[in-house]
């Protein structure tokens, strides 16, 4: 079973060589890449069934012993990010291919690149193997955010180059700090050393990581690059952005800071946390078009997510990996709900829209209910997550970040209905680049993207059924997080 562990990044790699060889035949880079993914899916499971059953597991790729080999280690926050992380990409990219994005032939294999460097990210239990496996993950989104090739796209994209280029030169350096300070990267290793070493010296190190990962997560105050990235690339490529980027960084920074022990920087990331929320939130309000609404709630909700690591309770803890897991697919199809839109009206801008509940009812069902989610409205899963997030905040007597949770909370409804009353209700300002999207006719989306959003609204729904089971996993999750010595054992075989 641990050769899964190499073989759900290797699979992605192989399947992408093979688009490069079949470049002219669209058809069959689409069959290659859907086997691909639907095969990481299955194996996702696999992995997670048996570290539900047995915990911890863990692979020396080479045979070379920890911590000098690479390190493979899926916990139970690896293995449950990893799942929903596939279906989230094989879901977008059955978008991608209803809505023809992928007629580039260097789409699939770029797209395939990315998954390999999402599971790599996910599964290496060291930190020189996590910046190989971002750098595999960024190389590709750089292509696939200028994919347009447009002026905008170019010029968006190089912002989103330059800023993930420079974090990325920190990386490396921090990386060589660490090295130079404990001896070892692996991070079972690190939770046995870097204890010992001083104590201003782990807070500085535990800083310049919360600095580097924050600007893969884009948190305050370096979540600028974000808002005006995402929007400009394809909607395939945004969903899958939004969907997925962030929250890799948010994984990085809840494995190094509770690997690291660095339960002094507690309450620095609560402020960043309640600074995060509002920033976002008020961003999201003051927009007029869709996907830039959308996207400064990334940001927004990047917030929540902190706001448990820097609890650092059990319960904190499982708030944020639930938190990340109901993000993931909600904040996806949400991007996918307002390509819909564009793609069936020439335009996202609020005040050029309007009246589509009418003319379009089924894109409107698709947003409202991650809409409704993201707000924290019950039933829903973004409801649970935020309860488990407040509840940790009072058991914890953290009375201010709780006040702001729930201020930002309502503001992300005023901004949710802002989209809802001006894409959905009323009538356009202005005329809309397609004349039949002033209403008077009903709204025919291409079908193949029509179910894939449909299938990841039925994801989002899935995890609000199964929410106590979900809450369970993330619960022992937090567990494995805050005492990592089921972790060092498995790796370290001791």
């Amino acid at each position: 079973m641990t050769a899964l562990l190499p073989l759900s990044v290797v699979l992605p790699l192989i399947g992408a060589a093979l688009c490069l060889l079949v470049s002219r035949s669209r058809v069959v880079q689409r069959v290659v890449s859907v086997a691909t993914l639907v095969a990481g899916v299955g194996m996702a499971i696999a992995i997670l069934v048996t570290v539900d059953a047995d915990g911890v597991t863990a692979t020396q790729v080479g045979a070379w012993a920890a911590p000098v080999g690479i390190s493979l280690v899926a916990d139970l926050m690896a293995a449950l990010f990893l799942l929903v992380s596939l279906l989230t990409i094989l879901t977008v990219l059955l978008f991608a291919i209803g809505q023809g994005v992928d007629n580039r032939s260097v789409f699939l294999p770029c797209y395939l690149v990315l998954t390999a460097g999402v599971a790599g990210s996910f599964l290496s239990g060291d930190l020189f193997n996590l910046f190989v496996c971002f750098e595999m993950m960024l190389i590709a989104s750089y292509v696939l955010i200028t994919i347009g090739a447009t002026s905008t796209q170019v010029r968006s994209g190089m912002t989103y180059v330059v800023i993930n280029l420079t974090a990325s030169t920190l990386f490396v350096t921090v990386v060589a700090f660490v090295y130079g300070a404990t001896g070892t990267l692996n991070f079972a290793d690190l939770s046995q050393k870097f204890p010992a070493i001083p104590a201003n010296l782990q807070l500085a190190i535990g800083l310049a990581l919360l600095v580097m990962f924050g600007v893969k997560a884009a948190i305050f105050p370096v979540f600028g690059w974000l808002p005006d990235s995402y929007p400009n690339a394809p909607t395939a490529v945004t969903a899958v952005f939004a969907g997925l980027l962030t929250k890799v960084g948010v994984y990085a920074i809840i494995r190094t800071q509770t690997s690291l022990g660095l339960t002094e920087l507690g309450d620095v990331i609560l402020v960043v946390a309640g600074i995060t929320m509002v920033i976002g939130v008020i961003g999201a309000i003051a927009q007029d078009d869709i996907k830039r609404i959308l996207s400064f709630h990334i940001v927004s909700q990047i917030g929540y997510m902190i706001m448990g690591l820097g609890l650092f309770t059990v319960a904190g803890l499982a708030g944020a990996v639930f938190f990340v897991v109901h993000q993931i697919p909600g904040k996806t199809v949400l991007f996918l709900a307002g390509g819909l839109v564009e793609e069936t009206t020439g335009t996202g801008t609020l005040h050029r829209l309007g009246g589509m509940l009418r003319t379009a009812p089924v894109v409107a069902a698709a947003f409202l209910i991650p809409a409704l989610s993201l707000g924290g409205v019950p039933p829903f899963a973004g409801f649970v997550a935020k309860l488990s997030l407040v509840e940790a905040g009072l058991a914890r007597e953290a009375w201010i970040i709780v006040g702001v949770a729930l201020f930002a909370s309502i503001l992300t409804m005023v901004s949710m209905t802002k989209i809802w009353a001006g894409v959905f209700w009323g009538a356009p300002d202005e005329e809309p680049p397609v004349p039949d999207a002033r209403g008077a006719t009903r709204f025919r989306p291409p079908q193949l993207m029509t179910a894939a959003t449909l299938a990841m609204v039925g994801l989002t729904l899935a995890i609000a059924v199964f929410a106590g089971p979900i809450y369970d996993l993330a619960e022992r999750a937090a567990v494995d997080l805050v005492d990592p010595t089921a972790y060092a054992e498995a790796v370290m075989g001791r």
